[in-house]
């Protein structure tokens, strides 16, 4: 739909007639696709594997931020089940 309307085949009222949704979104979309193809042109062959690194670094960060928090939730656990124990004396 928005080749054709970059084509100038159909206009965007007529596009957005035929799909059946508001003019607005039929130029929100030619918006976002004209925004994504500079963006991928402008990023050349690099542009996946620049996205593949940062994901890949995000997914470690976000890994390690969970083995943290869950140490932190083990020794809250093993402490509280100390401080609830009335048999566990301290010396």
């Amino acid at each position: 739909m928005v080749l054709s309307i970059l084509a100038g085949e159909v206009t965007v009222a007529t596009a957005a007639r035929r799909a059946k949704v508001s003019e607005q979104s039929v130029g929100n979309w030619k918006r976002q696709f004209l925004v994504a193809g500079r963006t991928g042109l402008s990023a050349g062959k690099s542009g996946p594997a620049t996205r593949e690194a940062q994901l890949e670094a995000e997914i470690a960060d976000l890994t390690q931020a969970l083995g943290e928090a869950h140490l932190a939730a083990q020794v809250w656990k093993k402490s509280a089940e100390g401080r609830s124990d009335p048999s566990r004396t301290s010396r």
